[in-house]
């Protein structure tokens, strides 16, 4: 069964997150909410912090990587039999990095959600070529949204290459990262089977970067609209098997979500427990008690509350740890990605758009951060899959339904 006690290692990791949530990220949040596209120079500290503990063989502190990386045999450690390692890592660090600011977090230089996407389908030989690259990832396009079946980009091979055609929107980090994981089709007739992902270079030939969105919140991070006229890649950058397999459909691809719901996941529950800290402080200057010895209904109403929202971010944390743990101990966890990404996102929201009406005045302004943290967390409930969608996975794997029963 799951043990809920970091081990060591991962504690340790952990903390070097906080630390950077702390000291780089938090007293720079606002600056970059209010210069959005503005590049968060401090990131470049960080990324020479990074890229000297690496050197020197202590624990990374990753964002979004999760899955089988080149590290993971040194990350991983054994507690009775089970283990924690790549995607458990990647958990924690997203949560704590969070909790100092999501849209920095996705932002972190070489830890984008394409990264995941790697390590889900990579073969070795291009976790070798690729696991220490900057990777955005590209799915959304103009014509759908959630609906990742309906890709219409076209990868066609010629030759040695292969030729990227399409638009895709909504892509975070997608002017910034070095390279771009595109998901596109090799056969619009052979339909969902034919989708595969592909590893392009941002300055690959052919690729545009035709726009970046203003947004709600995570305005640190860039999101791009990216466009592929005639994009010529190497064709050993396809991820995974180049075959149509019509009977397998394109779960290949699709298992890159069950690596990186968790980690958004993650994100909100970071963002859900940095709310929390605040509304607690404002709560306790404000002469409000709050008593885990008393019912909750014989509190004041700000402390019951309290009390509901913790217990509701206590569920989405237990829920993101066990589709991790799932992850990393090669248990099937489609299931659970989704049904702690459902959690976590219906509940960051919920948490930090309630301390802003609890805080008052104090939440509504720019005094403290809550506003911000309730503009930031609404997009947690939406990219990687929306509320809906995940609700719609959970319910088709509970009844054992396929998508032509259950729509």
């Amino acid at each position: 069964m799951i043990n809920l006690e970091l081990p060591k290692k991962l504690r340790a990791s952990a903390n070097q997150a906080h630390q950077v949530a702390q000291e780089i990220f938090r007293p720079a949040s606002r600056k970059y909410d209010l210069a959005e596209h503005e590049y968060p120079v401090e990131l470049d500290t960080m990324a020479a912090m990074v890229e000297g503990l690496s050197d020197s063989g202590t624990e990374q502190i990753s964002g979004a990587t999760g899955g089988r990386t080149g590290d993971e045999d040194k990350h991983a450690t054994e507690l009775l039999g089970n283990t924690n390692g790549g995607n458990m890592s990647a958990l924690m660090n997203a949560l704590e990095t969070s909790w100092g600011d999501v849209g920095l977090m996705l932002s972190i230089p070489y830890q984008g959600l394409g990264n995941a996407a790697i390590a889900a389908v990579a073969t070795d030989e291009q976790l070798k070529r690729f696991g220490k690259v900057w990777a955005a990832m590209a799915i959304t396009e103009p014509s759908f949204g959630s609906d990742s079946a309906a890709v219409t980009a076209t990868a066609t091979l010629d030759g040695d290459e292969w030729v990227l055609n399409g638009t895709k929107i909504f892509v975070t980090a997608g002017s910034r990262a070095t390279h771009i994981v595109v998901w596109a089709s090799v056969d619009r007739s052979a339909g969902r089977a034919a989708i595969k992902s592909f590893v392009v270079p941002r300055d690959a030939k052919g690729l545009t970067v035709s726009r970046l969105e203003h947004k709600l919140g995570i305005k640190a991070s860039d999101t791009a609209e990216i466009r592929f006229e005639d994009c010529r890649i190497p064709k050993d950058n396809i991820l995974g098997s180049p075959e149509v397999n019509v009977e397998k459909g394109f779960g290949g691809v699709m298992q890159t979500f069950d690596n990186t719901r968790p980690l958004v996941a993650g994100m909100a529950v970071g963002v859900g427990r940095a709310a929390l800290e605040e509304l607690r402080t404002v709560l306790t200057d404000a002469g409000i008690e709050i008593s885990y010895d008393k019912p909750a209904n014989n509190q004041h109403a700000a402390a019951a509350e309290f009390l509901r929202l913790e217990a509701d971010w206590e569920a989405a944390y237990l829920l993101s740890l066990r589709a991790a743990w799932m992850a990393d101990n090669k248990k099937p966890n489609s299931l659970e990605a989704s049904m702690s990404k459902a959690k976590a996102g219906r509940m960051g929201t919920d948490v930090t758009l309630k301390a802003v009406e609890l805080a008052g005045a104090t939440g509504y302004s720019q005094r403290t951060l809550l506003e911000k943290w309730g503009r930031d967390s609404k997009i947690l409930d939406i990219f990687e899959g929306t509320q809906q969608i995940q609700q719609l996975i959970v319910a088709r794997r509970v009844l054992g339904l396929g998508s032509d029963k259950l729509k």
